[in-house]
């Protein structure tokens, strides 16, 4: 797999959750979650599941920082 991304974050799908067209995938990265919000298709097409090994990849124009 090749991507333009920079930011590719492997680790364990810990749940899946599919509404009327949209689905949150939650990743586990070394102990921290990542939800991603994809279309139920994809979810279908990947054949996602709990416990599968995956990628979250993040691509953005813009990252913020905040401080307190």
């Amino acid at each position: 797999m090749k991507l333009s991304a920079r930011n590719m974050l492997k680790g364990k799908i810990v749940d899946v959750t599919q509404g009327t067209t949209t689905a949150h995938v939650k990743i586990d990265i070394g102990g921290q979650i990542v939800t991603s919000a994809i279309t139920n298709e994809a979810v279908d097409a990947l054949k996602l599941a709990k416990g599968q090994e995956a990628y979250a990849v993040i691509k953005a124009s813009d990252v913020m920082v905040a401080i307190d």
